[in-house]
Order: C-alpha cells, then structure tokens, then sequence
C-alpha cells in the first residue's frame, strides 16, 4: 500500500467547511471541519485510484510508483 502525505487547508464556507488539497488540486466539503477531512481524504483516495488505472499517475505524483 502506498503511503501519500499531502497537505490540507480547511475553512468556512457560509455553514459549511471545505477542506482543500493544493497538491492536487482537488477538494471536500462537509457540516463540520472532521467531516470536510474525512471527505476530502476518500476524495484523494479515489482520485489516486482512477490515476492509478489510467496509467497517469506517475505524471501527476512525480517520485511514487503506483
């Protein structure tokens, strides 16, 4: 299993929270900080995966081999 560190930024958004990774452009939104997280971290996860199958991962997560 690949391990991938990776930043997160999370903020209010009106009532609810965002959690944003810069790395990857990608983001989640939830009703409170812990869920924004948890969201955007399957968010991640998935997006890794569908990279993974379309042989594009290397392009997009330089130094890791999938």
């Amino acid at each position: 299993m690949l391990q991938l560190d990776f930043d997160m930024i999370v903020f209010r958004e009106g009532e609810s929270y965002v959690a944003y990774c810069p790395e990857l452009d990608l983001s989640s939104c939830g009703r409170d900080v812990d869920e924004a997280r948890a969201n955007l971290k399957t968010a991640v996860r998935l997006f890794l995966e569908e990279i993974g199958k379309m042989g594009t991962f290397s392009q997009i997560v330089p130094n890791k081999t999938a």
